[in-house]
């Protein structure tokens, strides 16, 4: 006999004693219209909306007493309809993922995913419709428990609805599967649940979940629950019917499963679970036996629960989450200097980008300076360019477009541009004794409280402000391209900068969104370090004579978003040469200078591969230009090579204090260089795999930190 879900989920409360318990209030009201009195659930946890409402064992035990009341008035007749919404900004965000992670006995993990699973289908069984109103935030099990309902309306001011459990290393197992593809169609379904969970948790704005069709009404933030209960009067009075498309279950219904199957290989290469597991469930709702369906998101559940690869994704999302949001060392905010005016040197591609961002963000004047007024001119149009683009893409109206394009300038002269600016940032070319002058040029015409930045990749801070009257304004201000994409921004302490200068670093990064992480002025810091000495001894077994293919592929199993080269590729070989001899200057005993790297950059190559209908292939005359020796490892050989010496080279910074913690490197190479998140960090990773053990004699995390069972 089947154990009650109230005795279930009071079973698992007791594994969740730190729960922040959301409530499912009733209330009822009359329809507008003559609609008839209506039932509305409405999900809280008290708290204000920075703390979204989540669905832990009790939370689920306080939606099923509620269902208990209405379910009891439908049957009697006395209420037409029932309806389910959240608390202001919030309508709830899936599972306490605090507690999840807690579980240890398979049998508890499979008890969180039938209690869920109960407590949600009964809004599909009752004896009148049902409605879900997304009036804010909506993620996992907060998308879920919509689903189940009869209809649903959506608020255009949400930023944020997703089914974002492969990402962390679940699947959407509490009906995503199985009811989504049987909603919108399975192509979609993958989209939504492989395709954007993969691609670093994109979210689904308002607009995007009402023409995938899980939204069947859209409505205004300002009055929507009002819109939705007329919208839903006129539905239950019969006056307005719901179209849904038919669902194609024949060769398209295989051939979004197949493309699911090729973005989940594109991305981890078979070193994640969670997207495959998604995939099986989504491949076989085909046949629309929900009941079946459900059974499997139940297992895929307690499997994935009790797998390593969800503690991990826990672990860097904890890290994205929580410790971005609060940088370790930042000094106190209130030391930070309001910034009116940005001044950019350089007009270039990245020059460009950063006044964008700027723009965008902080919404202050902007300018521009380069040698000449072509490349002034040609910034500036980029910048406008892109702001028409928003504009076409709707992301903002015609007035804030002509408003920002008032604000981005362009000018010869630094005394004209700089000279009331409060923050000064430079993207030129990478070379000290260039970046020195800039300096010295902004600091003439500049303010003296002004902020001087730059966005070196790997030269000293220190060294850069040393010939300035005013050192301790310099800071590094390292982004990662592409800038509006990657979430990275390493702030670079120079041995003279002083603490209003870094808190007004700190400060502008808040504004621009990003994760900012301190750093100590070391050379290339801390993603270019790390991935310039990974990518060093994928190019010194190439050297020594590992064929090209054998070494690309070494790495594959660690669910990399590119291979090396690809990456050597996206970053530039003049770049990578680069930083790789300002490395060798500094530490010649571990980073060497590639002469088959240097060749390639010599011969104007923008890469070691051409690409034949996409697909990557060695070119002809990179080939011939490589000179390799005699010495061919294996894919596991290269592969323990290449990571023992990661594995050293974190060591050695952290010793060095280049960062406060491990936590902080596994922050930027998750929001800097795309670590994957279903490894959780590098560093458990290398605590995991033992190659922190064998390269440095010890882990890099306390025992129980990030950990996974066995």
């Amino acid at each position: 006999m089947s154990t009650p879900t109230s005795e279930l989920l009071k079973g698992a409360a007791e594994l969740f004693p730190d729960e922040v318990v959301t409530q499912a209030h009733v209330r009822h009201l009359e329809l507008p219209g003559g609609g008839g009195n209506f039932a509305l659930i409405t999900l809280d946890n008290g708290l204000d909306h920075t703390k979204p409402t989540t669905f832990g064992p009790q939370s689920l035990a306080n939606l099923d007493a509620a269902v208990d009341q209405v379910e009891k008035e439908a049957a009697e007749g006395t209420i037409v309809g029932i309806g389910i919404t959240g608390k202001p900004f919030i309508f709830a965000v899936g599972a306490d993922l605090k507690g999840v992670e807690l579980l240890k006995r398979h049998e508890d993990a499979l008890a969180i995913g039938k209690g869920g699973h109960d407590v949600f289908r009964r809004l599909s069984h009752l004896a009148v419709p049902t409605f879900a109103y997304y009036n804010g935030a909506a993620m996992g099990g907060g998308v879920e428990v919509g689903l189940h309902c009869s209809y649903r309306t959506v608020s255009s001011s949400i930023a944020a609805f997703s089914l974002p459990e492969v990402f962390l290393g679940l699947v959407p197992g509490w009906g995503g599967c199985a009811l989504l593809p049987n909603l919108i169609g399975a192509d979609k379904a993958v989209s939504v649940i492989i395709e954007n969970s993969l691609n670093q948790n994109r979210q689904l704005k308002a607009g995007q979940v009402y023409e995938l069709g899980i939204a069947d009404a859209i409505f205004e933030g300002a009055d929507f629950l009002e819109q939705s209960l007329i919208w839903t009067s006129a539905v239950l009075r019969g006056e307005l019917q719901v179209q849904r498309p038919e669902i194609d279950r024949g060769e398209a219904w295989d051939a979004a499963v197949a493309r699911g199957r090729f973005v989940a290989d594109s991305k981890v290469h078979g070193a994640a679970p969670a997207a495959y597991r998604a995939l099986d469930i989504i491949e076989a709702a085909k046949s629309g036996d929900l009941a079946a369906g459900f059974d499997a998101e139940d297992q895929a559940l307690a499997d994935l629960i009790m797998g390593g690869e969800l503690r991990s994704g826990i672990y860097a999302f904890n890290l994205v989450q929580k410790r971005a949001k609060r940088p370790a060392g930042a000094p106190d905010k209130s030391l930070a200097r309001p910034v009116t005016k940005v001044g950019v040197v350089g007009a270039g591609l990245m020059a460009s980008q950063l006044a964008l961002l700027f723009l965008r963000r902080l919404e202050v004047p902007v300018v521009l300076t380069d040698i000449d007024q072509e490349r002034i001119d040609k910034g500036v149009g980029y910048v406008h360019t892109e702001i028409e683009k928003l504009r076409g893409k709707g992301r903002i109206n015609q007035d804030k477009a002509n408003r920002l394009k008032a604000l981005v300038t362009g000018v010869l002269d630094k005394a004209e541009g700089f000279a009331d600016a409060d923050f000064v940032i430079e993207a030129v070319f990478e070379e000290m004794s260039v970046k020195q002058q800039v300096f010295a040029e902004v600091e003439a015409v500049a303010p003296a409280h002004a902020i001087l930045a730059t966005n070196t990749s790997s030269l000293s801070i220190t060294e850069m402000a040393s010939k300035l009257q005013h050192p301790e304004r310099v800071v590094g201000f390292h982004f990662f391209n592409p800038v509006a994409v990657l979430p990275l921004l390493e702030i670079v302490r120079g041995e003279k900068t002083d603490d209003a200068s870094l808190a007004t670093a700190f400060g502008v990064a808040r504004k621009l969104k990003k994760s900012a992480v301190l750093v100590k002025d070391a050379p290339a810091f801390v993603v270019n370090r790390i991935l310039t000495r990974f990518m060093g001894e994928i190019q010194n077994v190439i050297d020594e004579g590992t064929p090209v293919a054998v070494a690309e592929k070494a790495v594959e199993p660690l669910g990399l978003p590119m291979s090396p080269l690809v990456l050597l590729e996206l970053v530039g070989p003049a770049i990578g040469l680069h930083v790789s001899e300002t490395l060798n200057r500094a530490f010649p005993d571990r980073f060497t200078v590639s002469p088959n790297l240097a060749a390639v950059v010599k011969a104007g190559k923008r890469g070691f591969y051409v690409y034949d209908s996409g697909k990557p292939e060695l070119d002809p005359e990179v080939a011939a230009l490589l000179k390799q020796g005699d010495s061919v490892l294996t894919e596991e050989q290269v592969r323990t090579r290449v990571m023992d010496a990661v594995a050293q080279e974190i060591r050695l910074m952290l010793d060095e204090g280049v960062v406060a913690e491990p936590q902080d490197i596994d922050l930027c190479l998750i929001t800097g260089a795309g670590w994957p998140f279903h490894l959780g960090g590098i560093t458990p990773y290398l605590d995991r795999e033992g190659y922190s053990e064998r390269a440095t004699g010890r882990k890099f995390l306390a025992q129980g930190v990030a950990s996974v069972p066995a």
